[in-house]
């Protein structure tokens, strides 16, 4: 459960024109960064939260369950804040972002709202877009292998150890019969040939033939 201070309370059921929104950004290299939407730097718990980055709230879902929400905020790009050349480089992929309801007269003062992951960092113009994912958005997140009857190698890759240059102007479509009939490499082959699909289940039963298991490919 949330631990509001009684005075944060007070201050959101009166709606009091002094709470505002800081963002706390920490990036996987340790680098720390704090902004806010209102339109003065502030100080909160030792960190500056810069007003000049033009930080806003923008769109945010949640709901009630395990659906993983989001939250959306928008800013300008500067060379002090959040550069092009950084958000190109993926310094802040993977950032952990707090989002904190604040009293700018009273700094100190301020109630966390969530914490989450940065997902997606884009550029729209001269404006960055920040997609910040929910809590739960870990739980949504496919981790392994998932089998498919194509290939999920890239050509050339260590797993497929095909040497593109030995095929000029050759690409690949991940098909079982363009991995062995074009390139030979039926034994790299990073896919699922075997593996039944949808019309596996239109098929009707035979009345002549092998009926060993195997393939019927």
């Amino acid at each position: 459960m949330r631990d509001i201070p009684e005075d944060m309370i007070t201050r959101i059921e009166s709606g009091a024109a002094t709470l505002c929104h800081v963002w706390r950004l920490t990036r996987a290299d340790g680098a720390v960064m704090g902004f806010t939407d209102h339109d003065r730097d502030l100080t909160v718990a030792g960190l500056v939260c810069r007003a000049a980055s033009g930080w806003t709230a923008g769109v945010g879902e949640s709901a009630v369950g395990p659906a993983a929400g989001s939250l959306v905020a928008g800013g300008g790009l500067d060379d002090a804040a959040i550069t092009e050349s950084d958000i190109a480089a993926g310094l802040y992929d993977g950032a952990r972002v707090d989002l904190w309801r604040v009293d700018w007269s009273q700094p100190t003062l301020a109630m966390r709202l969530w914490t989450t992951t940065l997902a997606r960092l884009r550029r729209e113009g001269g404006a960055f877009i920040a997609e910040m994912d929910g809590p739960l958005a870990a739980l949504e997140r496919v981790v392994g292998r998932t089998y498919g009857r194509d290939c999920d190698a890239v050509l050339g890759d260590g797993r497929c150890r095909v040497d593109p240059a030995a095929f000029p102007g050759q690409t690949c479509d991940k098909r079982w019969a363009t991995c062995t009939g074009v390139f030979g490499n039926g034994l790299n082959f990073q896919g699922f040939p075997d593996s039944p699909g949808d019309d596996f289940l239109t098929v009707h039963p035979a009345g002549g033939g092998h009926h060993d298991g195997g393939s019927r490919r």
